[in-house]
């Protein structure tokens, strides 16, 4: 049989699935850009503004748009524990992705006839249903693929995401930046033009699950036979309870409802348990311990961008150079992301978690008195490199978690998109909500943000040296009969 595997050494199957993940995050990026001068502008907010808002006040047009494009994260991060669930429950991860992807295509496009800004907040909504409908089982089959290499494969994944979220925004501004185009003897607006390509980059990740990505077999069981498995398919399948029949049973009619019902009902009832799940030993879980910490490192990043206007006027630079520095962090994700997961492949998931919180530190707490350019671009650049030391090692750490508990009581019990889920909610949510809390502690003066960010990554710090402890010879555990 053929090799697997590239010539530049990473496998095939891993390679699709990043491929179609840089294509759906080039089309979703589009939207950061796309979006607020679409509220902005074509967007009939005055119905709108005013309206009294809890906590807040009232609407404005800043705020709308902030809302808008929280939407899409709060949606996603809130959906993804139930979909890892779910998609560990039937074993059907192909066609979780290419469902969501399917949403995602249908949402974009749909923004092309909008017209009221409460349309954009749905589809907003719905687009991040979709990515919740992709995330936690893409994310499972990359584990599953080769559980001795899943910190490089999670890594080049993690890197060809943030490769077409780096990109998609330059795309976008370009698109927007052209009021009208001619098309085949149509003249459409800018807008059209990119909400179409983000649909249509949504449609090439589907082209290539679709083409390239088998359903993988619902036969295969254990841990053991899975990993063997991986040679013909791209992941395993769990097989699910038969006491619930959520899965496969042949049943048509009103017996497939009961049991599509039950299967929910069942996976949102494990989600609920595993929210209070503790270790063993009766210490905080472990994956529970990398979560909050990837929060607490999504927070503190997503915090940077908000301020761009304070950074600006105390370092008196212009928006091209805080562009730059905005860079530096994403550049230092995307080079090192594969190393770093190779790396914790061979001396474990720990001490490159406890060493992203130690420089998290120090490179946060810097912007915040920086007066120059260029020391705030290193501090980025190091800040980039501690998110990279913490969130490809937590992904990894929460599947290896997950094969040592398959192995140990049977591969029915499987939670490996559920698990790992944890960490990407964690993530996702960090991030939505990051901007909001930015905003508010810079009232309180500039250094408020970076102070409080710092202080975070002593609290990340703290719960991965408290609750996160090495897995020994994990792949033994995964490969054992």
């Amino acid at each position: 049989m053929a090799s697997s595997r590239l010539p530049f050494g990473t496998d095939r199957r891993v390679a699709t699935l990043a491929l179609a993940r840089t294509a759906d995050a080039f089309g979703n990026s589009f939207l950061i850009v796309v979006l607020p001068l679409f509220v902005a502008g074509p967007i009939d907010l005055d119905a709108s503004l005013g309206v009294p808002l809890p906590l807040v006040g009232s609407l404005t047009e800043a705020l709308a748009i902030g809302i808008a494009l929280s939407g899409f994260s709060f949606a996603s991060s809130l959906a993804q524990p139930l979909v890892g669930l779910l998609s560990d429950r039937t074993g059907r991860r192909r066609a979780f992705v290419l469902g969501g992807l399917a949403v995602l295509a249908a949402a974009n496009a749909a923004y092309v006839p909008v017209e009221s800004y409460a349309a954009v907040v749905g589809l907003r909504v719905l687009g991040g249903v979709g990515a919740a409908l992709t995330i936690p089982p893409t994310v499972a089959l990359i584990d599953r693929i080769a559980p001795e290499a899943r910190g490089e494969n999670l890594g080049v994944f993690n890197a060809a995401r943030l490769l077409g979220f780096g990109v998609g925004p330059v795309v976008a501004g370009v698109i927007v930046s052209v009021d009208r185009y001619a098309i085949g003897g149509v003249t459409v607006s800018g807008f059209d033009v990119a909400f179409s390509l983000a649909a249509l980059a949504a449609v090439v990740g589907f082209t290539l699950v679709a083409a390239f990505v088998p359903e993988p077999d619902p036969a295969v069981g254990s841990p053991a036979t899975a990993d063997s498995a991986t040679a013909d398919t791209v992941a395993t399948a769990d097989t699910s309870d038969t006491t619930t029949g959520t899965a496969d049973t042949g049943g048509t009619g009103a017996d497939s409802d009961v049991s599509s019902t039950t299967g929910v009902t069942a996976a949102i009832a494990d989600l609920l348990l595993s929210i209070t799940v503790r270790d063993p030993d009766g210490g905080i879980d472990p994956v529970l311990a990398v979560g909050l910490a990837s929060l607490c490192i999504a927070l503190v990043l997503a915090t940077f961008a908000p301020l761009e206007n304070a950074i600006n006027a105390r370092l008196d630079q212009g928006g091209a150079v805080f562009a730059l520095q905005f860079a530096a962090g994403v550049l230092a994700t995307i080079v090192l992301q594969a190393p770093i997961g190779r790396a914790s492949d061979r001396y474990g998931r720990r001490p490159f978690l406890l060493a992203g919180f130690a420089l998290l530190v120090p490179a946060t707490l810097a912007q915040g008195f920086v007066r120059i350019s260029v020391t705030m671009l290193l501090a980025r650049f190091a800040q980039g490199v501690a998110v990279t030391l913490v969130y490809t090692p937590a992904l990894a750490l929460a599947g290896d978690r997950a094969a040592a508990e398959a192995a140990e009581v049977g591969s029915r019990s499987e939670r490996t998109a559920g698990r790992l889920a944890t960490v990407t909610t964690a993530y996702g949510l960090g991030v939505a909500i990051g901007p909001i809390v930015a905003g508010a502690l810079l009232a309180y003066g500039f250094v408020v943000p970076f102070v409080v960010g710092a202080g975070l990554g002593v609290c990340g710090f703290c719960l991965v040296y408290v609750g996160v402890e090495e897995i020994e010879e994990i792949e033994g555990i995964e490969n054992r009969s």
